[in-house]
């Protein structure tokens, strides 16, 4: 082992991995089953889910304070969601569109909200909710409060006008927000190699008179380090800041889509770059995790999945008379 490994090794404590591990496993869990009753018309509408980048979210809510930060996103919004700990039932609910849900059932897949927990979405529409994430670190600023806001959205957002001007603000005004571009290699069905001018996307923020950089999203502890250090620039120093994480999603864009524009080597290839056994067999190599341990973590993960769906099952409908609650008019 080197020595930089070994010095890696006693970073973080056992109960913090663990803590990141079974954060991954139960958003993987909770996904399998979400698409599991997806096709079993349980959930409709749009669904996009997460397999595949789990590190991200879980790493980035663990570098944040969430009493007084935020999260934002886009529509591939179920594994930030519990990562910021929402409640799966509640989070399940949702995607049922039962009254019972976050959103009361009127959001579903894309649009999961919680304010207690400074979760403020899940944004259906691509690249629009960068400005909305924007304006609430100006909020953050304005008022003379510690917080900071993560804007997490994918590689197709960064080709929409609202990035360039949402980050443009930022830059001119510091404002105390750290922009997360989850780049999964494809916006929809293209590679954003056809599309990208620039292929290291990191590099925009040079625009923006902002520090940027490339991350592993594929390594929980990495996500962690980086966001952390993000965050602190931010807070230190009022340098926002744009990270590129590079990661990859195992399934379609959403439920709808057959993925067929990528071979299945190449998907067996990135599976071999897993999140969860990347740390898991780090943890295992560096003896802070039996095989019991995993097996007994994954059995909690799977209960509270199924423990979910029967709240989900058992919650009723909303009432015709809620559909012009919460509306502005």
């Amino acid at each position: 082992m080197a020595k930089s490994d070994a010095k890696k090794k006693t970073q973080y404590g056992p109960e913090f991995l663990k803590g990141l591990l079974e954060g991954m496993l139960l958003i993987r869990r909770f996904e399998e089953k979400a698409a599991q009753m997806y096709g079993l018309r349980k959930i409709g509408g749009f669904c996009h889910i997460y397999i595949g980048q789990e590190a991200i979210a879980v790493g980035a809510a663990a570098a944040i304070d969430p009493a007084r930060d935020y999260i934002m996103t886009a529509y591939r919004d179920h594994g930030h969601a519990l990562a910021a700990s929402m409640d799966p039932k509640v989070v399940m609910a949702e995607l049922y569109g039962k009254i019972t849900g976050c959103s009361r059932g009127k959001g579903g897949s894309m649009h999961l909200f919680d304010v207690e927990r400074h979760f403020y979405g899940g944004h259906g529409i691509v690249g629009a909710h960068i400005p909305l994430a924007t304006g609430v670190a100006l909020k953050i600023k304005y008022r003379g409060e510690k917080g900071v806001i993560l804007c997490f959205f994918g590689d197709g957002a960064v080709h929409q006008g609202s990035f360039h001007e949402a980050l443009n603000m930022a830059g001119v005004w510091k404002l105390p927000v750290v922009y997360i571009c989850e780049n999964n290699w494809y916006g929809m069905g293209t590679d954003y190699r056809r599309v990208s001018a620039v292929h290291d996307l990191s590099s925009l923020a040079s625009s923006y008179n902002m520090p940027g950089k490339q991350v592993d999203g594929m390594d929980a502890i990495a996500v962690f380090e980086n966001i952390k250090e993000a965050v602190a620039a931010v807070r230190t120093e009022s340098q926002p800041s744009l990270l590129e994480l590079r990661t990859y999603r195992y399934m379609g864009h959403s439920m709808s889509d057959p993925g067929t524009y990528r071979t299945k080597e190449e998907i067996l290839k990135q599976k071999e770059q897993d999140p969860i056994l990347i740390l898991k067999n780090k943890m295992t190599a560096d003896g802070v995790l039996a095989e019991d341990d995993y097996q007994q973590m994954d059995k909690r993960c799977k209960q509270a999945v199924a423990e979910a769906v029967d709240f989900a099952e058992a919650s009723e409908m909303p009432a015709i008379e809620t559909m012009y609650e919460d509306v502005f008019k």
